[in-house]
């Protein structure tokens, strides 16, 4: 004891430094982050670590006075340059200066381990609870329905299943498809199936069970990064969605969920003359790069109309401006080619003493539609503007991919079907600006009554999440046969992308892209169960469910972890504020079902206040 007779709580064997320091470090007025220095001894020689804005530093070459209290350590800084620690000690406090390329910074810290062993073992500790529960393998996408592994391609034999082929041998009541190596294999009649003899695989009992093609949207923005306009320049043939297509969005995992399986992913409609296309498969847990469509030739968006015309000032101004601006940069790009021509003739002796012509990607873009490579898909939706393109496009021996929108196709449906332009419409959208008020929902029959291949197609994220309900409207508005309605979001779109041969029926020698019914896909309350692209089970929602309920695990512990470190360990279940304290953080439980990427609003912007999530919990 002292001489007032309080007990003395120094230890003379307690390393003067050794512990973990906390404290704060000020950059400025305003800025003053927290810092943790870790200092370990071995022998005479200090050394350890110092963690700050979730970085970590070694520090080296540390040596303490403790005739002066002074305390120094150095090392080399995360991005290179040397900084510099002086602080003094006075017991279990300590101030002083880092200084680094960035400058100089005051910081105050305190010794928290008072346990600090004398030859540099760290105390036994509870661990921070961020660094408790983390998952142990990292999903990609990061965020919810992320998969840790990529589907893969795997044998599989489904039996008994209602198979909508979309091919001349119809619908098979009672069929079996076999998948194998990413193909369709065998397609047919149970009776006349393989025996399961001579297949390895997964085997599934489809009975009551429907099976058809993927889905295809031939007009999607889904994924699209940064904007999907380039709205500057009248053309703008140069920029390419492709460059731009995201994996990550939540929105695909949705849509194959609904039974699709690619998309066609368009520029804006700012510009008479757009960028690239990009068609994909929706590969989902994979990255971006693996999403185009190996074979499918490539496209470029137009558009007619309101859109391109309004563009305050820069030309064209109008509808007559908008024709002659395309069929201006259509001869351009002619002249382009015949100049590269001309100069690919040249004899070597020739050329080695000409400049060749100025590569203009812009052209060289345009160049590939009149060489009948590149497809345009044109957003139009007025007849007289249609005819317009049609005729200006003939002039130059182009034959248009297909014509978007096309809500006024069905007044020159018989032009269109003589031109030979694909019609990818949208099912019963109508009114909702001057140019389409002559919209109807019979829009899409009649053109395929007169020989327009015709497709369904969303224009939008949450659309796409249903497009069977879409084709369905085929049956509804011009009574066409539900085999035919189908093909609209599935063989056709297909046709117009020209991918065809590969996707859009089940037929052997396909690609294995499908999806799982459990009942009729037209009938409204029909749910897709499984979505299958080359042969790999992309969606299942028995698996679904599982996933759902780990990211909800993973949701939870990081709400958890934010209210841990804002406001410490909850109370004790035998404090005597409980209940009070159950009151209070009602409001903070988790919803099992909630989406962490969904606000719950509805497509018509019900606020969410208006959902029932209270019944959800």
């Amino acid at each position: 004891e002292t001489a007032e007779g309080e007990p003395d709580d120094e230890d003379p064997d307690r390393d003067p430094v050794a512990g973990v320091w906390t404290g704060s470090i000020a950059f400025g007025t305003d800025f003053e982050p927290p810092i943790e220095l870790t200092i370990t001894r071995e022998g005479e020689a200090l050394g350890g670590v110092i963690r700050l804005m979730e970085q970590e530093m070694p520090m080296a070459n540390g040596a303490f006075d403790a005739a002066t209290g002074t305390l120094e350590f150095s090392g080399d800084g995360p991005g290179g340059g040397e900084f510099r620690i002086v602080a003094k000690v006075d017991g279990e406090d300590a101030s002083g200066t880092a200084t680094s390329p960035m400058g100089e910074a005051d910081f105050t810290v305190s010794r928290a381990d008072a346990a600090a062993s004398t030859d540099g073992d760290d105390a036994d500790a509870e661990p921070e609870i961020r660094w408790t529960g983390i998952p142990a393998d990292i999903p990609y996408p990061l965020g919810a329905r992320g998969r840790v592994d990529p589907a893969a391609p795997m044998n599989a034999r489904f039996e008994h299943a209602t198979i909508w082929t979309l091919e001349d041998v119809g619908t098979i009541a009672d069929g079996c498809l076999i998948v194998h190596n990413g193909r369709i294999a065998w397609v047919g009649p149970m009776a006349e199936a393989p025996e399961r003899t001579e297949f390895e695989g997964l085997v599934v009992d489809a009975t009551g069970m429907h099976i058809t093609p993927g889905m295809i949207d031939c007009h999607s923005h889904t994924g699209i990064d940064g904007g999907v306009n380039e709205f500057n320049e009248a053309s703008t043939a140069r920029v390419g969605i492709g460059d731009v297509v995201s994996g990550d969005d939540m929105n695909w995992y949705r849509q194959l969920a609904g039974g699709l399986t690619a998309a066609n992913q368009l520029h804006g409609s700012a510009n008479p003359i757009g960028g690239r296309n990009s068609v994909v498969k929706i590969r989902w847990g994979r990255p971006a790069r693996d999403f185009p469509v190996a074979g499918a030739p490539g496209g470029i968006k137009f558009a007619l109309g309101e859109n391109v015309k309004r563009s305050s000032g820069r030309y064209p101004d109008t509808r007559m401006g908008v024709e002659a601006f395309i069929r201006d940069r259509l001869q351009a790009a002619k002249d382009y080619a015949a100049r590269l021509k001309l100069w690919e003739q040249h004899p070597d002796a020739l050329a080695a003493r000409e400049l060749p012509p100025r590569r203009d990607f812009e052209l060289e873009t345009l160049a590939q539609i009149l060489a009948g490579t590149r497809l345009i898909h044109c957003h139009s939706y007025r007849q007289d503007e249609i005819l317009a393109l049609l005729r200006t496009c003939e002039e130059f021996g182009i034959t248009i991919g297909t014509l978007q929108h096309i809500l006024e196709g069905y007044k020159v449906a018989d032009d269109i079907a003589r031109h030979g332009a694909g019609a990818s419409s949208f099912s019963d959208w109508w009114a909702y600006k001057i140019e389409v008020m002559d919209a109807i929902p019979w829009n899409g029959a009649i053109m395929h009554d007169q020989g327009v291949v015709v497709s369904f197609n969303s224009d939008d994220g949450e659309l796409a999440t249903r497009m069977n309900d879409e084709a369905a409207k085929a049956v509804r508005f011009g009574g066409l046969p539900p085999e035919e309605a189908i093909k609209f979001v599935t063989l056709n779109p297909a046709i117009q992308l020209h991918i065809d041969g590969q996707t859009g029926s089940l037929k052997a020698g396909k690609d294995a892209d499908f999806a799982v019914w459990n009942r009729d896909p037209l009938d409204s309350y029909s749910l897709c169960l499984q979505t299958w692209i080359d042969g790999a089970k992309y969606f299942d929602r028995q698996e679904d469910i599982d996933l759902a309920k780990r990211d909800s695990e993973e949701r939870t512990r990081l709400i958890e972890l934010v209210l841990h470190e804002s406001l410490g360990e909850p109370p004790s279940p035998e404090s005597e504020s409980d209940e009070k304290t159950k009151a209070a953080t009602a409001s903070l439980r988790v919803n099992p079902y909630a989406e962490p990427a969904d606000d719950h609003r509805g497509c018509c912007g019900i606020p969410a206040e208006h959902t029932h999530t209270e019944d959800l919990r």
